[in-house]
C-alpha cells in the first residue's frame, strides 16, 4: 500500500505542476485573420442567439477574401487538424491557460507540424462545413478547459459561458 501512496503522489504532484505551468504559460491573444480588425465581425457575433442547431452562436465569425491566411492567435498543441461536418475544415490547438483555440470553415490547412507558435500559419478562410454557401469567414472559438464560475449569467445556455470565452475580449490589435 505504500508504494501505491508513494506513486498516486506523484502523479498528483506532476498533474498539479502541468496545470500550475498551463496557467502560467504566456498567451498572445492575436486576431487570427491577416489584416483583420474589429470592423471584420459583427460586435454581437458571440453568444448571438438564436442560431442554428447549437442554439447560441459559441464564438466569433471573421469576414474576410476567400483564401486570406489564418495565424494562429496564441501557440499551442495541435489537438485536430482536419474536417467535421459542421465545422469543415478545421484546426483545434490547446493553447496557454488550458483553453482550446478552434478554427473552423477553413479552406486549406496549413501543414502546421503539432506546435503552433503565435503568427504560425493554419490555413486559409473558406465557407467549407456549413458554412458552405455563405460569405467565406473564419470561426474562432475560445474555449476553457476549466470551469469560470463568475462568467455563468441567465442568457439561453448562459452556464456554458463557464467555458467558451468571448473571444473578440481576447483579441489585441
Amino acid at each position: 500500500m505504500s508504494r501505491l501512496r508513494t506513486v498516486m503522489r506523484r502523479i498528483l504532484l506532476v498533474g498539479g505542476l502541468l496545470l500550475v505551468a498551463g496557467l502560467l504559460l504566456p498567451e498572445a491573444k492575436g486576431i487570427p485573420v491577416q489584416g483583420a480588425d474589429r470592423g471584420d465581425w459583427h460586435p454581437e457575433t458571440f453568444w448571438y442567439y438564436p442560431w442554428g442547431r447549437s442554439g447560441v452562436h459559441k464564438g466569433v465569425d471573421i469576414f474576410a477574401g476567400k483564401g486570406t491566411p489564418v495565424v494562429a492567435s496564441s501557440g499551442g498543441l495541435v489537438l485536430f487538424r482536419g474536417e467535421l461536418a459542421r465545422g469543415g475544415k478545421v484546426v483545434l490547438a490547446l493553447g496557454p491557460k488550458w483553453r482550446l483555440h478552434y478554427y473552423a470553415h477553413l479552406d486549406q490547412l496549413a501543414d502546421t507540424g503539432l506546435w503552433l507558435w503565435a503568427g504560425d500559419a493554419v490555413g486559409t478562410v473558406g465557407d467549407s462545413g456549413n458554412a458552405a454557401g455563405k460569405p467565406p469567414h473564419l470561426h474562432y472559438s475560445l474555449v476553457s478547459l476549466l470551469p469560470l464560475l463568475w462568467n455563468v449569467d441567465g442568457e439561453p445556455q448562459g452556464w456554458k459561458k463557464m467555458f467558451y470565452l468571448d473571444p473578440t475580449r481576447h483579441f489585441h490589435e
